[in-house]
């Protein structure tokens, strides 16, 4: 009763935009996160605007740069300062200003559309200050969560205790309880659609130009644009934040709706055509005012990399909110720099060199004379001279790269793989191809690049929508028609987000003999398996339905099934070298260590070393090392399936009733009852992301063995088809070495080429630094 009656003194605010189902609009109070910026922006705008606008009616120019004398005549005015000119004398009295301004109807007019649209934004600031504080009040009324104690709540816990909620007071009325994929469908309705675009390739974002071939464009003004069309503007195929209209779900109007689809989208062409100019203004503005200073201060950070826009949709799973895949792509954020920074053009470093060489040495002649003689800086243009030389050198020997360092490619993107879960079947094996650098640039830009289409996107984006995106009209339409399902508490959903096994699992992706999908209903690059097992190890008290069931089963069942012929995950920990060297301190036993083990141990094993006891290791792949730590696991998980986690796939030492990985003493020493919750908090996350990594790689892994079933001779483990472990039961994974394994002669990780490597890449896949002058070959 006294959590009724706290929740009855939260009263809820009438929201302008609604993102609720009617009759539920108490269940979740959801920001979308594009109304985060007017916060920001409003004050931005602002000062932009009026600081421009003095810039260009209130200076004179003339006395600035001193092509005009001024002779100050003032009483007591020392005649050496006479001709001397201050700040004040280059800047027009407040009368003068004003009537420039008045008698300019361009910055007049300029100045009327800025304020509509700072009108607009403010409005928008006022929405969201009323939304957060309805979530505020939400969150210490109903949910028991204080704003000082908030930060040290995981969201696994925020979202408990709104299942909980629901189950005692009934918020939403259409069903009984709520499950975390309702919540996750709520909050992510509009961007699975967008995900789902991306992986169907059904949006144009991906340009063939001339000389520049392949390109991929899409920027933060062509996504606003696309969303724009599709879910909230006018004319859109939503009829609300949850419902898409019904006509579209019917078929017999397609090609209707297609035309009517395609002036929607002319229309909002031709507005952006219209809108160019001033949004370019205002880009260049922007960009000038933010970058100017921190380019100057560290030239090199335009060549510093972040994920593409398109990166973030390509490589986003089903169901994952932003903060888990921020988490995600910035733990894959070292080893795609590593890889990207593995190719080096010999031509390039040659000028790069001779470049810095000569502007060091103008610059070294400059600064000895200053040091000799400091009027030599009132020369004009000598303070630019010398920045501009400064920024060049620095520029330049960001493309030298460091001749004691040798890199692996294949090692590389095996690690970057780990982290980012998607990567196309043509980069396996071609991983120090330049087509396929090309490609990972592609997700992983410049940051001078970034700021490049940004600047374009007011140009581009009306020739996308106009002559790209009309055309693919009847597509877009057919796609919401077929992929749109009404779940009831929510509203209509992507059906790619229910993560359905059957209706859209891709049966080289593990899922042969359970989908019913049809080429155009399959996601590609298994982004619905692999989503489904991210989903779940995310959360382990989510109980997936009958066909998800059956594929983890069946996956688990596989696992067992080749960590039989894989090495014990305490040989992992101890025999390589890798993790040898991390177990000498308490990081030692850290998912990413134990991560790092299992991408080392194949290229140990293949290159014929012996063991630490002297006996030799044989041969494995990335697949069965994998197989064998995460068999451990779900092993030792089996005694507490009875807690009703049976589906779990999260390691239990990280689960509040259950202890999993001390099963096996050599992970879990370091773990204590005593570790403080948010220690645990952390552990949790970073275990979770453990072995989500060790599934994507055996699931690649599979994959590739299901496309290209031709083994390399000498196979010294052959796997069981998926579809044939259903039979098979008792799968059991050794924990050391007592089975004898003949293996004439070695693998390479996975089907792909490596060589001989040493300390050096090993300390690469495990994100340490490679010290100076050592040397490793791949």
């Amino acid at each position: 009763m006294a959590n009724l009656e706290a929740y009855q003194e939260y009263q809820r605010i009438e929201d302008f935009e609604e993102d609720s189902p009617p009759g539920e609009e108490d269940l979740l109070v959801h920001v979308p996160e594009g109304l985060k910026g007017p916060f920001s922006d409003c004050p931005c705008l602002l000062f932009v605007v009026t600081f421009t606008t003095f810039l260009v009616n209130c200076v004179e120019y003339d006395v600035l740069f001193a092509n005009r004398a001024v002779n100050h005549t003032g009483q007591g005015q020392n005649p050496l300062d006479r001709n001397k000119v201050t700040l004040p004398d280059a800047i027009l009295p407040s009368e003068q200003c004003t009537q420039r301004i008045q008698e300019n109807s361009w910055i007049i007019f300029l100045l009327i559309t800025a304020a509509i649209f700072w009108v607009y934004r403010l409005i928008k600031v006022f929405c969201n200050v009323l939304s957060y504080w309805e979530i505020r009040q939400f969150y210490i009324k109903a949910l028991k969560i204080t704003m000082d104690e908030l930060c040290n709540f995981t969201w696994q816990e925020v979202q408990d205790r709104l299942i909980s909620l629901q189950r005692e007071q009934q918020m939403c009325i259409h069903k009984k309880e709520l499950t975390e994929l309702d919540i996750y469908h709520r909050i992510l309705r509009f961007k699975n659609y967008m995900v789902a675009m991306i992986n169907k390739s059904l949006l144009p974002v991906q340009l063939q130009l001339p000389l520049l071939g392949n390109v991929v464009f899409l920027t933060q003004g062509l996504k606003y644009n696309f969303e724009l069309i599709l879910f909230w503007g006018p004319g859109s195929l939503f009829q609300n934040k949850w419902n898409l209209h019904p006509k579209y779900k019917r078929i017999g109007n397609r090609l209707e709706l297609a035309q009517q689809l395609s002036r929607v989208i002319l229309l909002m062409g031709l507005a952006n055509l219209l809108l160019c100019p001033f949004i370019l203004v205002w880009q260049v503005l922007y960009a000038f005012f933010s970058y100017t200073e921190v380019i100057r201060r560290e030239p090199g950070s335009l060549g510093a990399r972040r994920w593409s826009l398109y990166g973030r949709l390509y490589l986003r799973h089903f169901n994952e909110l932003d903060h888990e895949l921020h988490g995600r792509l910035g733990r894959g954020y070292k080893p795609t720099s590593k890889y990207m920074n593995s190719f080096t053009s010999p031509l390039l470093t040659v000028l790069a060199k001779n470049i810095a060489f000569f502007s060091g040495s103008v610059l070294a002649v400059l600064i000895a004379l200053t040091v000799y003689d400091e009027d030599i800086l009132t020369v004009q243009h000598i303070l630019t001279a010398i920045t501009v030389l400064g920024v060049v050198i620095t520029i330049t020997r960001s493309f030298i790269p460091d001749e004691h360092m040798v890199w692996c490619p294949e090692q590389l993107l095996q690690c970057m793989l780990a982290h980012i879960h998607y990567m196309p079947d043509h980069w396996r094996g071609n991983a120090n191809k330049s087509e396929t650098r090309d490609e990972v640039a592609q997700l992983f830009q410049y940051k001078a690049v970034f700021i490049l289409e940004e600047l374009l996107s007011p140009i581009v984006t009306p020739f996308i929508l106009i002559f790209l995106l009309r055309n693919k009209s009847l597509e877009i339409i057919d796609f919401f028609r077929s992929f749109t399902v009404e779940v009831v508490g929510v509203g209509d959903i992507c059906s790619f987000a229910q993560m359905d096994i059957r209706r859209h699992g891709n049966p080289t992706w593990m899922s042969e003999g359970q989908t019913e999908a049809s080429i155009y209903q399959q996601a590609e690059n298994g982004k619905t398996e692999l989503s489904l097992m991210h989903f779940t190890i995310k959360n382990p008290r989510w109980q997936p339905p009958q066909e998800s069931s059956v594929f983890i089963s069946h996956l688990k069942e596989k696992v067992q099934h080749d960590a039989q012929g894989g090495p014990s995950t305490q040989l992992l920990l101890s025999e390589a070298p890798l993790c040898t060297s991390l177990q000498s301190n308490e990081s030692g036993t850290m998912p990413d260590n134990l991560l790092a083990s299992v991408l080392a141990h194949p290229v140990l094993t293949a290159s014929g070393l012996q063991g630490r006891d002297h006996r030799f290791i044989p041969p494995s792949t990335a697949a069965s090392a994998a197989a064998s730590v995460l068999a451990s696991l779900s092993t030792s998980q089996l005694a507490h399936v009875s807690r009703g986690r049976s589906h779990s796939l999260l390691p239990s030492s990280i689960q509040p009733e259950s202890t999993m990985y001390r099963s096996d003493r050599t992970v879990m020493d370091s773990m204590s009852n005593s570790e403080s919750r948010i220690r645990s908090n952390a552990l949790q996350s970073e275990f979770a992301s453990a072995e989500m990594s060790l599934h994507a790689i055996y699931m690649h892994e599979l994959h590739q063995q299901s496309s290209h079933p031709q083994r390399p001779s000498g196979q010294w483990q052959n796997p069981l088809p998926l579809r044939e472990l259903h039979t098979s039961t008792g799968f059991q994974a050794h924990s050391g070495l007592g089975s004898t394994i003949s293996m004439p002669t070695p693998v390479h990780l996975g089907g792909w080429q490596e060589e001989e490597e040493d300390e050096q890449d090993q300390e690469i896949n495990s994100g340490s630094t490679p010290k100076q002058g050592t040397r490793s070959s791949c």
